[in-house]
């Protein structure tokens, strides 16, 4: 079994192994081991500080953990400099808020790290930039500031500029957390078409509509462990441990 455990952890897109991190006496990341595996869609759900968004933010190490091992695509992650920033480049994110360059296009935030970071033509960029815009939905807005776009157009923008640079995975921390609800709809449809596209994402939400449409697995946090984890239809019909349980009456009722 254990061999096979590490030959999924080999093939795997995404392998955390025993990582644990600490905001000074706050035990945020509790010897968390979990394996995504390539065009996987893995939600991650749970009460406000279970460390969801710690985890996300730990896979492309912005935030360093304390002991651990991370691994993108077989090669564990970098502390710094030119190796971190390359393997940063394969590893999409989207935030909560949107982090668009205010002074910029839209067009020119999405072509922006491609020419910089990959060091494409820029005519190369922009094209490819239109293209990405036309598919989030919003070629129409390339010319604009971010300040002239709704929220949820601007997060689309910013799923597109993730995008420019042909990630490998895609994590998504609370994207439509700062979202008016109207706006929440036509973001997630975004992500649902990339997790028909084949995309491996990893997304922390509290949209339980998004994780029972398109994620293959659901990973429930809570208190810096992985309490459970299964499928979106077995985790919300059957769900296994109390704290799951209480959790989805909690949410699921309002």
């Amino acid at each position: 079994m254990a061999a096979e455990s590490n030959t999924n952890r080999a093939a795997a897109m995404v392998s955390l192994e025993s990582v644990n991190k600490h905001f000074g006496d706050l035990h945020v990341l509790k010897d968390i081991t979990l394996s995504v595996q390539p065009r996987e869609v893995v939600v991650v759900v749970g009460p406000s500080g279970s460390g969801k968004s710690t985890l996300c933010r730990a896979i492309n190490r912005l935030e360093p953990i304390d002991s651990g091992d991370i691994r993108i695509d077989g090669h564990s992650l970098p502390t710094e400099g030119a190796e971190l920033a390359k393997l940063r480049a394969d590893v999409g994110m989207v935030f909560q808020s949107f982090n668009l360059f205010a002074h910029r296009t839209v067009l020119d935030n999405v072509a922006l790290a491609p020419i910089k970071v990959r060091k494409t033509k820029r005519a190369v960029a922009e094209a490819e930039a239109m293209e990405l815009l036309e598919r989030v939905g919003i070629a129409e807005k390339a010319h604009h500031l971010p300040a002239q776009l709704s929220g949820g157009q601007q997060q689309r923008a910013a799923i597109a500029r993730a995008l420019a640079m042909h990630p490998k995975v895609m994590l998504f921390d609370e994207p439509t957390s700062a979202l008016d609800p109207e706006m929440v709809g036509e973001v997630l449809e975004v992500m649902v078409s990339l997790a028909r596209e084949g995309m491996t994402m990893i997304v922390v939400t509290h949209e339980m509509g998004f994780a029972r449409r398109a994620a293959d697995r659901v990973v429930f946090m809570d208190a810096g462990q992985i309490v459970e984890q299964n499928t979106p239809a077995a985790f919300f019909d059957n769900a296994q441990t109390d704290r799951a349980r209480s959790f989805l009456e909690s949410v699921l009722s309002h």
